[in-house]
């Protein structure tokens, strides 16, 4: 008997054809949707520039700086000569960029290196992404697991059709790179989860932990991303029944996650030997942990604040033009949930869309930069929205049970419901998406206009250093030494990212310690930002505008010549007889003095810093600055300073406006009183005997007995001659 089997048709074929070169037909899909949406953007910031490369954060900058600088032998330096600097919150980004400077992608040409990376980065991450839906659904469910993996064509569109996050990827900054090292840890857990032992996934762990190394070099906030992939592969192992055993699932945590955890060790002993501190210059300047007048609880009502703009600023801006519209992705994202099979997959992405944003909201500045930080938990949440709608239009049934018969037949409505909430919400998309094209354009062009301007006038002006408040382009594009008032950028052992949450007082006690010949010979700054600054320290050289400002800091970049002449290169007492000797020096508002006298200030509310530029006493035609800290009325400071062995006197610098009385106490017995009347605008210098016969440190205390005081400078002096204690080395 012959029976006649009818040749496949076309439409057979081809899905044949489909099916076999599945991972190679995704790869390109992703990669075109990649190319297409950078497009747009970098289309309209080349029409904004005329044909030059730019980019709309000075931020992108900062990395081109380390990039640069690793190229050219000087690793982890902001600017050649200032030494290590832990500004740079990426370790690996500006690695990657000094590849493109060292094989010719010069000045500008160095963000067209970025946007490569920005591509690479993006399609792995949307590559591999497609393994959530593919790889690890089948992985869980062999049965039926393959159903939804047609779903992962909907990531790309989906992930890319939000403007604020394409604004972000496409921008030069880390973001595009960090997704892709995610997609490289994703592809790593799904390595690790396809071993067919035990033995075999242990051994595999080891590269989830490398890539979760990476992951936290690229961003620190990546540990939660760490933790969700060393989890997740617990989860997997102990459901296959590889790993039920505590000690077993102990060894795989192990693997996954002690690489980053030592790599976040490494990086802050470094911190520690190089800058003195054990925390980065970036998160000791925008973490609320760190900052020096706020207590427990202005932190945590600061932090809730925080958290309170990020959410509603994603869901009723960034997501749609307005609500209600912005909480359809996130019902979407929501909808995996209630499905079986994508169920872990959608946990394993909600954990990290959630803690990214609880942690994001310690950084004081993720309410800037178009809330770039928030953005790859954006990327994650419309990797769930993608999931969502895939499971509304519905997949074509691996099974002829009844059940998937008569769910086959809504097939036609679900879809016309999935392209309908789809379109509902591209509509409500679409004028955030031509803003953020027109806004990434405007801003790059900003950019370009001042920021990298004011650059190229200050190479010409042949500077060798320059004070800056925004480190990225002004010295990229003058490749110049600089001094970051903000203190990202790092200046040896310099703590001026600490000095700059303490006002700027502080950081000119910093650049007072510099030697005269390495201090910045100009300044580029918004005048705005630092008050009479460049009244007492500038002469002015030249003023860059920007039109149409969107992103610079203000309207004009001033440029001047820097004069510090009334910076203390000594700072002896102007009031001391030649038969006194100088004992010891204590410069209130310098950190480093603070410091090494254990100053006990500042704490919550109290410590703010004051700076003053007045005659100098013994040269009254010059001027002489100053910082110090207030000290309200009945609070009482207190420092450990050396005291002369034989009997002395304490100084005290002041410049009052009011009456004022201080009451010192000296290792708890009372020393004196010094009552002081407003100076009129002058330095006084006034003291106290101190008594023969004390330890070679003591205890001071200070307190304001009556009216506000700001101390400014103490010393405490011996007769010249007679021999004085030291501090112990």
């Amino acid at each position: 008997m012959v029976t006649n089997v009818s040749a496949p048709s076309r439409v057979d074929r081809f899905a044949r054809a489909w099916l076999e070169h599945d991972s190679y037909v995704y790869a390109a899909f992703a990669l075109a949707c990649a190319a297409f949406a950078s497009s747009a953007f970098y289309g309209y910031m080349l029409l904004q520039t005329k044909g030059a490369w730019s980019a709309p954060l000075d931020d992108v900058f900062i990395h081109f700086d380390y990039a640069r600088s690793f190229a050219r032998g000087y690793p982890f330096q902001w600017t050649e000569g200032n030494g290590y600097s832990s500004g740079n919150t990426s370790l690996s980004y500006p690695v990657v960029l000094a590849l493109g400077y060292a094989i010719g992608f010069r000045g500008l040409f160095l963000m067209v290196w970025a946007a490569v990376i920005a591509h690479l980065g993006v399609f792995v991450f949307l590559h591999q992404a497609g393994k959530l839906v593919d790889d690890l659904a089948a992985r869980l469910d062999p049965v039926g697991g393959r159903e939804h993996a047609w779903i992962k064509y909907l990531f790309p569109p989906t992930v890319l059709s939000l403007g604020a996050l394409d604004w972000t990827l496409w921008s030069g900054m880390e973001n595009a790179w960090h997704l892709g090292v995610w997609g490289l840890a994703l592809g790593a857990l799904v390595h690790q989860v396809r071993a067919a032992d035990a033995r075999t996934a242990r051994h595999r762990a080891w590269l989830v932990g490398a890539a979760n190394a990476l992951l936290v070099a690229t961003r620190p906030e990546s540990a939660i991303c760490a933790a969700a992939f060393g989890f997740f592969g617990v989860y997997v192992a102990r459901r296959d029944g590889h790993h039920t055993k505590l000690a077993d699932s102990l060894a795989l945590l192990l693997r996954a996650g002690l690489p980053p955890v030592l790599l976040l060790v490494v990086q802050a002993l470094a911190n520690r030997a190089f800058t003195g501190e054990y925390a980065a210059n970036g998160a000791i300047a925008k973490l609320l942990l760190y900052h020096p007048f706020m207590d427990g609880k202005e932190r945590w009502n600061t932090y809730l604040d925080l958290l309170r703009y990020i959410v509603p600023r994603l869901l009723h801006h960034h997501f749609a033009e307005g609500p209600p519209w912005g909480y359809l992705p996130l019902a979407l994202a929501l909808a995996p949930l209630a499905n079986k099979r994508l169920r872990p997959m959608a946990l394993f992405l909600w954990v990290q869309v959630v803690g990214w944003l609880l942690l994001i909201s310690v950084n004081m500045q993720v309410r800037w930069q178009n809330e770039r930080y928030a953005m790859p938990a954006a990327a994650w949440m419309f990797l769930l929205a993608a999931m969502g709608l895939g499971l509304l239009a519905g997949g074509v049934p691996t099974a002829a049970s009844a059940s998937k018969r008569a769910l086959a037949r809504w097939t036609p409505l679900r879809l016309v419901g999935a392209v309908a909430l789809a379109a509902l919400y591209w509509h409500h998309q679409e004028p955030r998406m031509r803003d953020q094209i027109w806004f990434f354009g405007r801003a790059s062009r900003n950019i370009f206009d001042q920021q990298l301007t004011a650059g190229y006038l200050l190479e010409r002006l042949d500077v060798k250093r320059v004070l800056v408040g925004d480190a990225g382009a002004l010295l990229y594009a003058s490749d110049r030494a600089g001094i970051d008032l903000i203190g990202l950028g790092g200046y040896h052992r310099s703590p001026f990212a600490r000095s700059t949450l303490n006002g700027l007082g502080a950081t000119l006690e910093q650049i007072e310690r510099i030697p005269v010949d390495e201090r910045p010979d100009t300044m580029a700054i918004y005048p705005s930002w630092w008050g009479d600054l460049p009244i007492h320290f500038g002469r002015f050289l030249a003023a860059v505008p920007v039109v149409g400002n969107v992103i610079c800091g203000g309207a004009e970049k001033v440029l001047y010549r820097t004069d510090w002449s009334a910076l203390d290169e000594y700072g002896t007492p102007r009031s001391a007889s030649k038969r006194e000797v100088v004992v010891d020096e204590l410069d209130l508002a310098d950190l480093v003095s603070e410091k090494a006298h254990a100053h006990d200030l500042p704490r919550p509310g109290l410590g703010f810093v004051k700076y003053r530029v007045l005659a100098d006493p013994l040269a009254p035609e010059r001027d002489l600055f100053d910082a110090g800290r207030i000290v309200p009325p009945d609070v009482t400071v207190s420092m450990r300073v050396r005291a002369p062995r034989d009997g002395g006197r304490l100084l005290v610098r002041l410049a009052p406006d009011q009456p004022s009385s201080l009451r010192v106490v000296l290792d708890g017995a009372p020393l004196g009183t010094l009552d002081v009347e407003p100076s009129q605008g002058r330095w006084v210098e006034v003291g106290l005997e101190l008594p023969a016969g004390l330890p070679p440190e003591v205890r001071l205390e200070v307190t304001a007995s009556k009216g506000e005081a700001v101390l400014y400078h103490l010393w405490t002096l011996a007769p010249r001659g007679v021999p004085s204690a030291t501090l112990p080395e």
